[in-house]
């Protein structure tokens, strides 16, 4: 048994749900990064999954990325070219907080705690996207959820310990590339040690369990090509 407070899974659904269920207690939603299903699907998601488990959501790309960026591509809305500059970066305007509210609703509905909203490394420290962050994160009602940030790029250690501090955000980090620098759970994602089609090894693995708080409840979600097998096989590698 894995001690409490300890949660491993992965990033999506690396095979079938049903088969999912049997091995982990929880996964990070991806459809809500690309276009969130309709809530009648989440409601049958939600009815179809074991007591227990736990979903967390990634935030919807129309909050984080703008629509220059090719993960638009498998976005199912149209979005007119005169409205393309109200997407994307925190921006605080009504089209950005919609989407937000959605990612709310569909997280009410599966009673996740946890929002992941993953900057692109185009998402940049200015003095602009950092006063979006800062306007987004205090109008948004959050009702007692857990939001989370991962920034990528060039990012520097206290700015982003200043800004999660400000506005209450968990940072989450791939812990072999980065140092959590702020957050009252540990929250990692890992993308494979020098890509996503790495495979971790034994060695790996130990060295991410001495990684693991033991006064937080951590979130250890893999999300490289062989996430299945790893998280497996750090499951087993941890409870023995």
């Amino acid at each position: 048994m894995l001690r409490k407070g300890l949660r491993i899974g992965c990033c999506g659904f690396p095979v079938s749900r049903d088969r999912y269920f049997k091995d982990f207690d929880v996964v990070e939603l991806q459809q809500t990064f690309y276009q969130p299903p309709e809530l009648r699907t989440i409601e049958r998601w939600r009815d179809g999954s074991p007591r227990g488990f736990e979903y967390t959501i990634k935030a919807w790309q129309l909050i984080t990325h703008e629509p220059s960026s090719p993960t638009y591509r498998r976005l199912k809305i149209r979005i007119p070219p005169s409205r393309m500059r109200c997407y994307g970066s925190f921006k605080p305007t009504d089209e950005v907080f919609e989407a937000f509210e959605l990612i709310k609703q569909i997280a009410d509905i599966l009673g996740a705690r946890i929002i992941v909203f993953q900057s692109p490394a185009s998402f940049e420290p200015s003095t602009g996207n950092k006063e979006n962050m800062k306007r987004f994160f205090s109008i948004i009602k959050r009702d007692g959820l857990i939001l989370a940030w991962e920034p990528r790029g060039m990012w520097k250690d206290d700015e982003i310990r200043g800004l999660c501090k400000e506005l209450d955000l968990v940072h989450v980090v791939d812990p072999f590339k980065a140092i959590q620098v702020h957050g009252r759970i540990q929250y990692y994602r890992l993308h494979g040690i020098g890509g996503y089609k790495y495979r971790y090894t034994e060695e790996d693995l130990k060295r991410l369990g001495s990684m693991i708080d033991a006064q937080r409840n951590t979130y250890i979600m893999f999300n490289n090509v062989h996430m299945y097998e790893d998280a497996i096989s750090f499951k087993r590698l941890y409870r023995g």
